[in-house]
């Protein structure tokens, strides 16, 4: 196994990284520098696109663009311009709530969720956003909403509100796009960090990033721990695998912890890094059929 930083882009607070098969391209975005980024799979090449908020994630889009997560709501984003175009503004429940991360779901829908920023309130929620640009409310209760994706079926989804520090699973009605009978996946201990952005790879395991803690963690179907990773950063953020092979594991960072106490120090902090030589395979992440 090689760990390496491949960009040093110092994200403020580094998210999202997304491996598109089509383009062979890698996405990933600074959530509170308001920016996307865009690299090949060696993080050469870098273009960098300014958002006018900030962001919690992005999906591309089957007739081109993305969707972007934006504080206020969901928007269109047009690569060729970087105009952000509202496509719906979300009615938080408190001022102190804006949406964060979010992935696509095996039949085009586009599942994100917000967050509570001082990370005390359970005033956030998850939606579901339809291809015909539909959005409704799927769960909430939520304080930090993080680390949405699937089974290989697509018939269990995985979902983490951070600070409860466990990742939840729910069943997954693939026709409607609804979740039931959610239950604890697993918890978090104290050396293991708080689950943040995550992702499931070809033999169903889950992956979580344990930021605060510089782990990354290898969960198996029934929620036993497989794997844990020593990473060269204290806050490490959100995981994805990538590459022509997708057996590439790409790892996001920040460089300045949104709370008290956590600080980050060193040149590598809010590196992009990729990790080598694990022999695992990721799945192909889908596109927001809207």
């Amino acid at each position: 196994m090689n760990i390496k930083a491949i960009v040093d882009c110092k994200t403020i607070l580094g998210e999202g990284p997304l491996w598109d098969t089509r383009e062979q391209r890698l996405y990933w975005i600074d959530s509170y520098g308001a920016k996307i980024f865009r690299s090949d799979e060696d993080g050469g090449g870098v273009e960098v696109w300014d958002v006018p908020q900030k962001i919690g994630s992005l999906a591309l889009r089957e007739q081109g663009g993305a969707i972007l997560s934006l504080a206020d709501g969901f928007y269109f984003f047009d690569f060729a311009t970087g105009k952000a175009t509202l496509m719906h503004a979300v009615a938080h429940k408190a001022s102190t709530v804006r949406i964060n991360d979010g992935k696509v779901d095996q039949r085009g829908r586009f599942v994100s969720g917000s967050i509570e920023i001082t990370e005390k309130g359970a005033d956030a929620e998850l939606y579901s956003v339809g291809k015909d640009h539909t959005v409704r409310t799927i769960d909430d209760n939520i304080v930090v909403s993080n680390g949405p994706c699937w089974s290989p079926d697509g018939r269990t989804f995985y979902f983490a509100d951070s600070r409860s520090l466990a990742i939840w699973a729910y069943d997954y009605d693939l026709e409607t796009g609804n979740v039931s009978n959610k239950r604890k996946f697993c918890e978090f201990g104290p050396e293991d960090g708080l689950p943040d952005g995550a992702t499931v790879d070809a033999d169903g395991y889950v992956w979580s990033a344990g930021v605060y803690k510089s782990k990354i963690h290898r969960f198996a179907p029934d929620g036993t721990k497989a794997l844990t990773i020593d990473m060269p950063i204290v806050c490490v953020t959100s995981i994805m695998f990538g590459g022509k092979n997708l057996d590439r594991l790409y790892v996001t960072s920040m460089k300045e912890a949104p709370v008290p106490g956590i600080v980050e120090t060193g040149p590598l902090a809010g590196s992009l890094f990729v990790i080598d030589g694990l022999g695992v395979k990721g799945l192909p992440e889908y596109r927001y059929g809207g």
